[in-house]
C-alpha cells in the first residue's frame, strides 16, 4: 500500500544509475557520427563509400541487438543476466572508441579495422544495457523509468557535441595521450564510459531470476521472434510495425537538417547542427514529463497524439521555405529552429513510451526479444530511410522530405490504433 502510494519516487535514484549505461551510448553515438565521416574523408573521396562505411553501425544494430539481447535472457550467473555483458563488453567499446582517432592518423586499413571492432562490440553491448531497465523497474513505472533514461541520454548528447566536441581544436601533448589536436574528445568519452560500467557494476544489482523460469524450454530465437508475431493478440507486432513507420520519417529527416540548414537557408556550416541541436536539447528537458504524462492519460494515447502532432509540425516545415521567403535571413533561422525544438517535445513523447508498450507484453524470459524486436525494426528504418529520402531530394528538393515524415507519421498514427494492450495497468505475461 505504502508502495503503491509513494509511486515512481522510490525508483527514481535506482533509474538514474541505470541510466549511466545510456548515457555512455549518447555521449559516443554524436561524436561518431560527427567525425568519423571527417577521418574517413582524409582518405576516401567518394562520399558514397564514406556513407556507406557509416551505415555499418545500423547493419551491425540490426543483427547484433537483438541476438544479444536474447543470449543475455538465457544467461543465469551470480552477477545477474545482463551485468556480465556489461562489464565485459563496454570496457571494449570504451578503448575501441578511445583509440578511433589514433587509428584514423596510421592507415585507412587501421581506422576501418577499428571501425568495424567498435560497432561489433557496441552494438553487442547496446541490447543488455536498455534491458536491464525492465528487468529491475515494475512494469507499472517503465514509461517514467525511460523518461529519466532517455534525459540521461539527451544530457550525454548535448555534452559530447558542445562540450567535449569543442575539445577537439585543444592542442597539448599529454603523456599516453600524447598530440591532443582533433583527438582528445574520444579518450576522455571512453574514460567517461569506464566510470560509467563502475557505477553499473558497484551500485546495481540485478533481480535474481524467478524459479519458475529455470526449467522452462529453451526456444531458437528465429523461432522466439516467430512467436511474438504469432500470438492471438497482433498488439506487439502492430507497435512494431508502427516504431518502423515513425522511424522510417525520423531517420529520413534528421540526416538531411544540417544540409538543408545551408543550402536552403543559408546558415554557416558551424550553425548547421543546431536545428538538430533544438531537438536533443527538447529530448533532455521533456523526456520525464511525457512519462509521466503517459502514466496519467495513458502510453497509446500519448503515443498517438503525438505522431498526429509531429505530422502537423512536419506539414508546417514543409511550407516554412516559402512561406518565410521574404524575412530576414535571422527570422526563417530561428522560427526553424523553433519548430524543430517543437518537434523535438513530442518525438520524444513517441519514443519514451513505446518501449514500455512493447516490455509490458513480455515476460522475465522474453524482455531481451522484445528489446531486440526494437532495435531490429528501428535500425531497419535507419538503414532504409535516408537512401528513400534522398532520392526523393533528388528528384523533388529537400522539401519532399518533411511531406515523407508527416505520411510515415499518419500511417504509423493509423496502425497504432490497432494496439489493444501495453498500458501500465496490462498484465505482464
Amino acid at each position: 500500500m505504502n508502495e503503491k502510494k509513494a509511486g515512481f519516487k522510490p525508483y527514481l535514484k535506482l533509474t538514474f544509475l541505470i541510466g549511466f549505461g545510456f548515457f555512455t551510448m549518447g555521449l559516443m553515438d554524436p561524436l561518431y557520427d560527427t567525425y568519423v565521416p571527417i577521418f574517413l574523408g582524409k582518405y576516401v573521396s567518394s562520399m558514397t563509400l564514406v556513407g556507406f562505411i557509416m551505415t555499418l553501425d545500423n547493419i551491425f544494430a540490426l543483427f547484433l541487438i537483438p541476438l544479444a539481447s536474447v543470449v543475455s535472457d538465457r544467461t543465469n550467473t551470480s552477477i545477474g543476466r545482463r551485468m556480465p555483458y556489461i562489464i565485459t563488453l563496454l570496457p571494449l567499446t570504451a578503448l575501441f572508441f578511445g583509440i578511433l582517432p589514433y587509428a584514423a592518423g596510421i592507415s585507412l586499413g587501421a581506422l576501418i579495422a577499428l571501425i568495424f571492432c567498435l560497432n561489433l562490440v557496441k552494438q553487442s553491448a547496446r541490447g543488455p544495457v536498455v534491458a536491464l531497465m525492465p528487468d529491475i523497474i515494475p512494469a507499472e513505472y517503465r514509461s517514467e523509468a525511460n523518461g529519466v533514461i532517455n534525459t540521461m541520454g539527451g544530457i550525454a548528447s548535448i555534452v559530447g557535441t558542445i562540450g567535449l566536441a569543442r575539445l577537439m581544436d585543444i592542442d597539448l601533448v599529454l603523456p599516453i595521450l600524447g598530440r591532443t589536436k582533433d583527438r582528445l574528445p574520444f579518450p576522455l568519452a571512453g574514460l567517461f564510459v569506464i566510470i560509467a560500467v563502475l557505477f553499473l557494476f558497484f551500485f546495481i544489482k540485478e533481480k535474481k531470476q524467478p524459479e519458475k523460469t529455470e526449467n522452462e524450454e529453451r526456444v531458437p530465437i528465429l523461432q522466439s521472434f516467430k512467436s511474438v508475431a504469432s500470438q492471438q493478440d497482433k498488439s506487439a507486432l502492430y507497435i512494431l510495425i508502427s516504431l518502423f513507420l515513425w522511424f522510417l520519417g525520423y531517420q529520413g529527416v534528421l540526416p538531411f537538417i544540417g544540409k538543408y540548414s545551408v543550402d536552403v537557408l543559408k546558415t554557416s556550416s558551424g550553425s548547421a547542427a543546431l536545428a538538430a541541436g533544438m531537438v536533443g536539447i527538447a529530448y533532455a528537458i521533456f523526456a520525464i514529463p511525457s512519462g509521466y504524462v503517459a502514466h496519467r492519460v495513458g502510453r497509446k494515447k500519448t503515443i498517438r497524439t503525438s505522431l498526429i502532432v509531429i505530422a502537423i509540425i512536419t506539414g508546417v516545415l514543409f511550407l516554412h521555405d516559402p512561406l518565410t521567403s521574404g524575412l530576414s535571413p535571422s527570422i526563417r533561422l530561428f522560427s526553424f529552429w523553433l519548430i524543430m525544438f517543437v518537434f523535438g517535445m513530442f518525438w520524444v513523447s513517441v519514443v519514451t513510451n513505446s518501449f514500455p508498450m512493447l516490455w509490458q507484453m513480455a515476460s522475465w524470459g522474453t524482455m531481451g526479444v522484445y528489446t531486440g524486436l526494437y532495435y531490429t525494426a528501428s535500425q531497419a528504418a535507419a538503414i532504409l530511410a535516408p537512401v528513400l529520402t534522398g532520392a526523393i531530394i533528388d528528384m523533388a528538393g529537400y522539401r519532399g522530405i518533411f511531406l515523407f515524415c508527416s505520411v510515415c507519421m499518419i500511417a504509423a498514427f493509423l496502425v497504432m490504433g490497432l494496439v489493444t494492450s501495453g498500458e501500465p495497468d496490462s498484465k505482464t505475461r
